[in-house]
């Protein structure tokens, strides 16, 4: 037999007690019995009974167990795709130390705070990708977010039609059982220059599946040039700095068709916490199953014999000498 909980201090302290002043109940009853001569057959036997019950109660409150049954356990929660935006824009340092890794810290605060919640990640430019499938595995999705760096996606123009066609897919295949996707969530982490053409399609389907999608602008209006591989700023054709801005017109407006909300961050904004309440407040839904081994608590046998020998106590005859 296996207990649910250890002795505490708090049990020890009631038989304590217990011990302590029944011995000093024992010791008046047996002096005075022997002056009057009394027999105290009937006291020592309510002794028994009462250390019989007494540690019958103290074995329920530990919460004895013994067998193991088989429970089915459901899960609640949500499932959440963290779309990356990878291209080169990203490396602009308008947000220190640059744009990117901005989004890895945050998104690592995003992991901490849904503990309880599968999350996955999809990196793209021009393309999308599953960098992490969904998972409860908090250090994996650390460990994917880390490695996260702009070369790791095809170096071409953001579209952001790749990413949420993926997401929904990937959404739908855990939802294959016709259960409601409510619970489900695109986060779309980008500087919001979308050069896409089917981001309306995406956008179309999202919507009719009821999918709640939250879009994150990072950068300045001001913006900054961007360093490419040799560790110098990019020209464009006439000799110029490249200069990268936020867009937050086309990711304001791919979260409102959607009925998602927009989110910034920037020089003197950082809304992610807003965000992170706004999805904390979502319902979740039964998102997986498991079947888990489950110690059978046993204490209401141990209780009630505890309170039938209670019971016996009161019934049983004895001459008590009243102190």
């Amino acid at each position: 037999m296996n207990f649910l909980e250890d002795i505490s201090i708090f049990e020890l302290s009631l038989i304590s007690i217990f011990f302590i002043f029944y011995f000093i109940y024992l010791v008046r009853i047996y002096r005075i019995g022997k002056q009057i001569k009394v027999n105290l057959k009937g006291v020592f036997i309510k002794f028994f009974i009462r250390i019989l019950f007494f540690t019958l109660m103290i074995i329920s409150l530990l919460g004895p167990n013994f067998g193991v049954i088989e429970e089915k356990v459901e899960v609640i929660g949500k499932d959440i795709i963290i779309a990356v935006d990878l291209s080169e824009s990203m490396n602009a340092n308008d947000i220190q130390p640059t744009r990117l890794e901005k989004v890895k810290f945050e998104i690592k605060r995003i992991i901490n705070e849904f503990d309880n919640d599968r999350l996955g990640i999809i990196m793209f430019s021009g393309e999308a990708f599953v960098q992490c499938p969904l998972t409860y595995d908090r250090n994996a999705l650390n460990l994917f977010v880390e490695t996260l760096n702009t070369g790791l996606v095809p170096k071409s123009g953001t579209d952001f039609g790749p990413p949420l066609e993926l997401g929904l897919s990937k959404l739908q295949d855990e939802s294959s059982d016709g259960k409601d996707i409510k619970s489900k969530i695109i986060i779309l982490f980008s500087d919001g220059e979308d050069f896409g053409d089917n981001t309306e399609e995406s956008i179309d389907k999202i919507k009719e599946n009821s999918l709640k999608l939250f879009s994150v602008g990072i950068g300045t209006k001001e913006g900054s040039r961007i360093k490419d591989d040799f560790g110098k700023f990019k020209k464009d054709n006439e000799g110029k700095d490249v200069i990268t801005k936020l867009n937050s017109s086309s990711l304001r407006e791919t979260a409102d068709k959607t009925g998602g909300k927009y989110y910034e961050i920037s020089k003197n904004k950082n809304e992610i916490s807003q965000m992170i309440n706004e999805i904390k407040n979502i319902k979740g839904d039964v998102i997986d199953q498991k079947m888990s081994n489950v110690s059978d608590n046993k204490y209401f046998y141990f209780l009630l014999c505890a309170l039938i020998l209670i019971a016996i106590d009161f019934i049983f005859v004895s001459k008590i000498i009243s102190l």
